[in-house]
């Protein structure tokens, strides 16, 4: 499993409740993303968001990767203020 890790600043709450609906509503990743699976961490108080996206292979890592990086900032939660990505080594979720 390989995961993308993008965090986000100046995330006003409106942006993120209508990311959200958008997200919940088209019940899957943009077209071109393979994505295993989504997940997103918001901190309403800070105005922060955490973004991880899971991927089976480097290659569709790579490939979504390409994808998140030509969206319209106007799609994203806010500000991207740093992206990493590797593969995850630990799971210990239940």
């Amino acid at each position: 499993m390989f995961v993308r890790v993008v965090r986000f600043t100046d995330v006003a709450a409106e942006r993120m409740d209508g990311l959200q609906a958008r997200i919940e509503s088209e019940g899957g990743p943009p077209p071109g993303v393979n994505a295993k699976g989504l997940q997103v961490i918001y901190d309403r108080d800070q105005g922060t968001a955490v973004v991880l996206q899971l991927f089976d292979s480097k290659e569709d890592l790579d490939q979504g990767a390409a994808v998140f990086a030509a969206m319209d900032p106007s799609d994203t939660p806010g500000t991207r203020a740093s992206v990493d990505a590797g593969e995850r080594v630990v799971d210990l979720s239940r």
